[in-house]
């Protein structure tokens, strides 16, 4: 009993083992709203995480002082509307994102990074 370890290491025959944890890894798990507002707070959100643009809109919706009853008043759209738009894995359009920030009184600023790493400005 003395005699080696009794805990076997399996290794598979078709993946080897990983010593560390790639520094690209993405969450496969979204965040809580809170948990990721805290994050963005302090400057800690990994550089390789997306920014939710759910989670923005919702930012920017508290920081105008809204309710999702009174944002989706001013937008034409129910109160349902909003709050899916606020979720991790909503996909607004751009239109939809221009409508929010003129509600909201918020900039929005969207940008694309060409090959040479020059921003290229899109929408106002």
């Amino acid at each position: 009993m003395g005699q080696g370890s009794p805990v076997k290491t399996y290794a598979s025959p078709k993946r080897r083992l990983i010593s560390e944890l790639p520094s690209g890894l993405l969450r496969r798990k979204p965040r809580s709203y809170a948990e990721w507002k805290a994050l963005r707070k302090w400057g800690k959100l990994p550089a390789w995480e997306p920014e939710p643009a759910g989670y923005l809109l919702r930012a920017s919706r508290e920081l105008a002082g809204l309710t999702q009853e009174e944002l989706a008043g001013r937008l034409g759209v129910s109160q349902q509307s909003v709050a899916q738009a606020e979720r991790w894995g909503s996909n607004p359009t751009v239109g939809f994102m221009r409508e929010w920030a003129a509600a909201t009184e918020s900039d929005l600023r969207l940008s694309l990074r060409g090959r040479s790493g020059r921003a290229r400005r899109v929408g106002k």
